[in-house]
């Protein structure tokens, strides 16, 4: 069971940003995250895919978001997320962000794509083969969406 953060009884619904950057059209993959991360409790504004670093920022901003996740398959992300993160510092959010797919036509190493990435200013980057509860698992834990141990108990559901 997927059990939402939650403090003194009410739900702290986190809002997270979701879409295809750059001229990807891929929706498939964003598609699913966007259910799984709905299914956790997490309030999603899917942008879709071609989507601009601008509307990426402009989404967060209106939407108050704790985070952004940006996919890419079609293998130019590096190109696409060149200065994403100065945007970001620019229009003064605070948000986690995340990148995930096949980021790099011809990847070979997936750690030196990693590290470039990271490099660039993301939190964290998975690649195509990520579960998406893992993402999930990663992303409460980098929003600190803990529950109590008494309100886990108390949703505890027996098999």
């Amino acid at each position: 069971m997927v059990v939402p953060a939650v403090c003194g009884g009410t739900h702290m619904t986190k809002t997270v940003i979701l879409g295809v950057i750059g001229s990807d059209a891929h929706v498939v993959g964003i598609t699913i995250l966007e259910q799984a991360l709905e299914a956790a409790g997490f309030d999603v504004v899917n942008l879709g895919v071609q989507t601009s670093q601008e509307e990426f920022i402009e989404a967060a901003s209106a939407n108050d978001a704790e985070a952004v996740l940006v996919s890419s398959l079609y293998g130019h992300a590096k190109q696409d997320c060149e200065g994403f993160h100065q945007r970001i510092a620019d229009s003064d959010l605070d948000v986690t962000t995340y990148i995930g797919g096949n980021l790099a036509v011809g990847q070979d190493d997936f750690e030196e794509t990693r590290k470039f990435f990271r490099e660039l200013g993301f939190d964290r980057v998975f690649n195509s083969e990520t579960d998406p509860e893992d993402a999930i698992e990663a992303l409460r834990a980098d929003l600190d969406m803990r529950s109590t141990e008494s309100e886990q108990e108390s949703q505890t559901v027996s098999a």
